[in-house]
């Protein structure tokens, strides 16, 4: 019988954040863990599909191939609304004017 670990996962819209605690077996996959929390149920519109994930901070390539270790905190990032470097150059040019 596997041994069970804690881990987080975390997701975050302006309006609303969440983080839930789940115990998991060992060898259990970043996506498996996601799906376990119920996360979805809380958030409608993510779409696990299309998401892209990380452990503290540090992007996953494979969500499907990624193991879980005690501790870990996955982060479910959602869609970028604006490129970082036209919000740069936005920030910037806003600067200059004023």
């Amino acid at each position: 019988m596997a041994e069970k670990i804690q881990v987080e996962v975390a997701y975050a819209l302006p309006h609303k954040q969440k983080i839930v605690a789940v115990e998991v077996p060992e060898g259990t996959t970043l996506l498996d863990a996601v799906r376990l929390s119920g996360i979805e149920a809380e958030f409608p519109e993510l779409v696990l599909a299309d998401a892209k994930f990380g452990i503290f901070g540090k992007s996953v390539r494979d969500a499907e191939g990624e193991v879980l270790r005690a501790g870990d905190r996955v982060e479910i990032y959602r869609p970028l609304i604006i490129d970082p470097k036209q919000a740069r150059a936005n920030r910037a040019a806003k600067a200059a004017k004023g």
